[in-house]
């Protein structure tokens, strides 16, 4: 018998800049900034969506255990939008994001998506996909 995953809960970002990334997050993506005191006493910080969460990591100071190299901008990341990407790609000019490629057909887990690219302040690549 084998180990079956049932949902991602949430993931980590190494970042430069906590209150950086999470301005950048909240304002461009729509994600909710909390902080929340970890089991061990310490202030934490999360973007909160939908029913996930990615956790931010300060970098050089991360909580253990962490990944065994944690690095600011190496993650890779894919978003579904809840609206038209033509929305998207507007209120992204508008915040003075800069779209490094698309919109572009890709395919998602779940079948064929319409995608543009970003990076965070830490230049992650930040995928955001309108399934089709």
């Amino acid at each position: 018998m084998s180990v079956k995953i049932a949902a991602l809960d949430h993931l980590v970002l190494t970042v430069t800049d906590l209150a950086r990334s999470a301005a950048f997050y909240e304002a461009a993506l729509g994600m909710r900034h909390e902080t929340f005191t970890g089991t061990d006493g310490t202030k934490r910080h999360a973007l909160l969506f939908g029913g996930q969460k990615i956790n931010l990591h300060q970098a050089g100071v991360e909580f253990a255990p962490h990944a065994r190299r944690p690095t600011v901008g190496s993650a890779d990341l894919c978003f579904l939008l809840e609206g038209r990407m033509n929305l998207t790609v507007a209120a992204l000019e508008a915040l003075g994001v800069s779209i490094e490629d698309g919109p572009i057909w890709r395919t998602g887990a779940r079948g064929p998506i319409n995608s543009i690219y970003i990076r965070d302040p830490d230049g992650n690549l930040i995928e955001l996909s309108e399934p089709l």
